[in-house]
């Protein structure tokens, strides 16, 4: 709970409150001081003890004034929408929502050990690694693209990377409650663009690569603001993890050369000195030998990564080589096998460079004939449509299907279209994604061959005009039908 009085002065020390209003008053110290045991962003939560933010471009004073009718008394906005109870005014709202909903569940973030992952790809996979060396000793949850667990029990699936700042509290309070000790946490460039994690110190903070991503109209407008939103979380991690060979690097080694550091990669003193399909040895601060389920060096780095990170919050090397062992992620390089031989690759893969990677290790150990499924979503990250096209072209001897990819407001066969316009080298489309992958199984002949089927990884839905179709039963699941 928290009262108006801590909510003010809050606001107040992050320079952010303006005044309060009523009916055309204004306030500057509070004329009352009711407490409130709910914060809410969701109008139809709203009653005579929520404290409600209004947030978002598409908010409606019509929802204002529903939770009004339900017996709301304060909210806190940017403007005043005139509805009869006072008005909160502040600069930022997200800013606002954020501190307030730390004191509100208790600084929850004080009672863990806070881990958090960032780059163009890769978060996830590092979270898995790190929730299973965390979990030989400790009591981690974790926030993941992927699956969710406040309790390392049960698991869903998150909306968003880093969720609101309202709900990011609430889970870590529950996690606290749990029993939790630690809380690994996947956090995009978007969370500190709309400040989803303002005001937040994490222990280590892991940069894991930088490449053109979440780049158009809704997300980032270049790459600079996205890579400078990427660096955000180095300068709020008490300790940072860095990959010293990625692109841009340079920029990050100097951002935190006087902050706690490990640097991994190539050129670093933790690097891979050996690569094999399912081992790898590795020097420096982890010198020893590690088994891994993952194929690619890749995932190796984001294993190392990860073992770096949970050195610093009490891991033992013991429980780093295990956990790295027992990593499995869903959707991430999940290999099936046809009754021909065929190998059938089910993978995240979602923009050029992750692709890329994806095909070399792909094409490293199968020789055959290689087919790809590839699209782009609708309504974001543009730029990915032409990361694709340019870089099919490298690779002339695979067999490209263009097919449909969460295509939302867009069409998806024109999406296919704006693909293969950058594209001069042979190619199919076939836009039903069912009907796509059964065409590419069905042309395998032996062992050597393969099917890759990138882009959606676990996700069993298409997101269509701006809803989730879970009429479509997943990659896998489609794939497992045509085996």
């Amino acid at each position: 709970m928290i009262t108006l009085e801590q909510t003010l002065n809050i606001l107040r020390q992050d320079h952010n409150f303006r005044e309060i209003v009523s009916n055309g008053q204004f306030f500057y110290k509070c004329p009352e001081n009711p407490t409130f045991t709910n914060i809410s962003y969701d109008s139809q939560t709203a009653d005579s003890e929520t404290l409600f933010f209004v947030k978002g471009a598409s908010f409606k004073k019509e929802y204002l004034e529903q939770a009004v009718a339900q017996g709301l008394t304060y909210y806190v906005a940017e403007t005043d929408y005139e509805v009869g109870i006072p008005a909160i005014i502040v600069t930022d709202i997200k800013q606002a929502m954020s501190l307030v909903a730390m004191a509100f569940y208790g600084n929850p973030q004080d009672k863990l050990k806070l881990l958090a992952f960032t780059g163009t790809k890769g978060k996830t996979t590092a979270a898995y690694f790190a929730y299973n060396i965390l979990q030989q000793s400790h009591k981690p949850a974790m926030l993941s693209t992927m699956n969710t667990t406040l309790d390392g029990k049960t698991f869903f699936k998150s909306a968003l990377t880093t969720p609101e700042s309202l709900d990011l509290y609430a889970m870590m309070a529950e996690a606290v409650s749990n029993g939790m000790t630690h809380l690994i946490m996947e956090v995009s460039s978007q969370a500190y663009l709309v400040k989803r994690v303002y005001g937040l110190t994490f222990d280590v903070g892991v940069f894991l690569n930088i490449s053109p991503d979440h780049i158009g109209s809704i997300e980032h407008p270049t790459f600079e603001d996205y890579f400078y939103h990427k660096r955000l979380l180095m300068e709020h991690s008490r300790a940072v993890i860095v990959n010293f060979g990625m692109d841009q690097a340079q920029v990050v080694l100097e951002q935190v050369a006087d902050q706690d550091h490990d640097f991994y990669g190539t050129g670093s003193d933790n690097t891979i000195l050996d690569s094999q399909a399912f081992r790898f040895t590795v020097a420096g601060k982890l010198a020893g030998d590690y088994d891994i389920q993952l194929i690619g060096r890749f995932n190796q780095e984001n294993a190392i990564a990860a073992g770096l990170a949970c050195l610093r919050l009490d891991a033992s090397l013991e429980d780093i080589q295990t956990g790295i062992a027992q990593t499995t992620v869903p959707g991430r390089m999940e290999v099936l096998t046809q009754a021909n031989g065929a190998k059938v690759f089910v993978d995240y893969a979602h923009n050029g460079d992750s692709l890329e990677k994806l095909l070399g290790v792909v094409l490293e150990h199968q020789t055959g004939q290689v087919s790809l499924l590839i699209g782009a979503p609708g309504n974001k990250g543009e730029s990915r449509r032409k990361d694709f096209g340019l870089l099919l072209n490298q690779y002339p001897a695979v067999q490209v299907i263009l097919t449909a990819d969460d295509p939302n407001h867009e069409d998806p066969a024109e999406i296919c279209a704006e693909i293969a316009s950058y594209m001069n080298r042979p190619y199919a489309t076939i836009v039903d994604r069912v009907e796509a992958i059964r065409t590419a199984l069905v042309q395998t002949t032996g062992p050597q061959d393969a099917v890759i089927i990138a882009g959606k990884g676990a996700d069993a839905y298409q997101i269509v005009k701006g809803k989730k179709d879970a009429t479509y039963p997943g990659d896998l699941e489609v794939a497992k039908k045509y085996l």
